[in-house]
């Protein structure tokens, strides 16, 4: 439920470590290399941060929510993840829902980074979509398993980077949770009030 797809390929492309950059055929312009440099230090944090042994699950939650919120436009992937209904729900449920997703995230998939075991990562070529997203695709690799092919969508402004989306394998993981999202609504009325029941119940205990 609530796209474990999204989160798990999420969780699993954060947890890399040895990262290595292949040599470039073409100049990159500063936004491509400067997109290739921000998922390399992100990757190189996450295991720094989150996949060390000795600390309580609540300190890896904290850790967790800290890289997500400053890495990640969560606000943005939350608006797609609500499509139409974003537009529906009343200034107030907008509130909740993005408070609700963010903790939702982190509720779901901090504590797998404690469960870490030699992922690593390779950076591979960097696409302009257009004059500020940037995609950077890479492979994951996983002990004793095929590579995965990870793309990064990466929104550049002003020198600063956020993911918006993370495509596995070709599926869009925004794209998969919006889909997700409208089932629940579906499933429970309609309405944007049926998916903030499910998500309260879902992060009530980290509320």
């Amino acid at each position: 439920m609530f796209a474990r797809r999204f989160l798990l390929a999420v969780a699993s492309a954060l947890m890399v470590a040895n990262s290595a950059l292949p040599s470039r055929a073409s100049a990159q312009s500063p936004m491509q290399d400067g997109s290739r440099t921000f998922v390399e230090k992100l990757a190189d944090r996450a295991v720094a941060t989150l996949t060390i042994k000795d600390i309580t699950e609540q300190e890896r939650a904290r850790r967790f929510r800290a890289l997500l919120t400053e890495a990640f436009d969560v606000p943005a992937i939350a608006r797609f993840a609500l499509g139409r209904y974003w537009r529906e729900a009343t200034e107030q449920q907008r509130a909740e829902y993005l408070r609700l997703f963010e903790t939702m995230i982190v509720a779901t998939y901090a504590s797998r980074f404690g469960e870490y075991s030699g992922e690593t990562i390779r950076l591979l070529d960097a696409r302009i979509d257009d004059p500020k997203l940037v995609t950077v695709m890479s492979e994951v690799f996983k002990p004793g398993q095929a590579p995965a092919r990870v793309d990064w969508r990466v929104m550049t402004d002003s020198g600063s980077y956020r993911v918006v989306d993370v495509v596995v394998e070709g599926i869009s993981m925004s794209l998969t949770q919006r889909n997700d999202f409208a089932a629940v609504i579906q499933r429970t009325g309609g309405a944007v009030e049926g998916l903030l029941v499910a998500l309260r119940d879902k992060t009530k205990q980290f509320e």
